[in-house]
């Protein structure tokens, strides 16, 4: 594992990773322990709008499970990527960019923030396993108290994923940046799926 962590490391340099999937299919999980392992920062969209100020009818849309409208989206968000903080690190995005139409403006706020966009990685997992993880999650309360996680919310937020994501996904493939990979396993499964990957891209190129 670590000439798989030294080889994306040297090809991601201070680029970006952009992870997406369903609710529960291990995004932040997944980001949390790659920003660990390349030292970069984790930004996840959906954490900084519910982190920063935002007009009331954007956290409405949140709290019941829809996404921000692009222009909110594209005015707080995108300007996160170029702080100064950030400089010369690589970035671990968790969903950057969720509703079709936006991938190109984060492409350009990726690459002119210094950290390009690398590639794209979709983690794939069923929607039984999706209610599982979303049953677990109810019981340790490890996500904190999210508006969003609650049961009636949650095949609103299925609906967003399919209706605008799934788009974003398609347009992510036609780049050929997109790595497909299954989402199911133990954390440390799914982590080596997703370095393997990223090493036969970097290697591939």
């Amino acid at each position: 594992m670590e000439n798989q962590i030294s080889i994306v490391a040297k090809w991601l340099g201070s680029g970006s990773i952009n992870i997406f999937g369903m609710p529960y299919a291990g995004k932040d999980t997944q980001g949390t322990e790659l920003a660990k392992l390349f030292g970069a920062p984790l930004l996840g969209g959906g954490d900084i709008l519910r982190n920063s100020v935002i007009p009331e009818h954007v956290k409405a849309l949140i709290d019941v499970g829809e996404l921000a409208p692009t222009e909110d989206f594209v005015r707080i968000v995108l300007p996160y990527l170029s702080q100064p903080d950030f400089a010369g690190k690589p970035l671990i995005l968790s969903s950057v960019g969720r509703w079709h139409g936006e991938e190109e403006g984060v492409i350009q706020a990726a690459e002119a923030s210094g950290h390009p966009l690398k590639a794209v990685v979709l983690l794939t997992i069923s929607e039984d396993i999706l209610r599982q993880r979303w049953q677990t999650a109810q019981k340790t309360m490890d996500r904190g108290a999210r508006a969003d996680d609650a049961q009636d919310i949650l095949s609103t937020r299925l609906a967003e994923f399919r209706q605008k994501t799934l788009p974003v996904i398609e347009t992510y493939r036609a780049k050929n940046i997109l790595i497909e990979l299954d989402g199911n396993g133990s954390m440390n499964e799914v982590t080596t799926r997703i370095l393997d990957a990223l090493a036969q891209r970097a290697t591939a190129l």
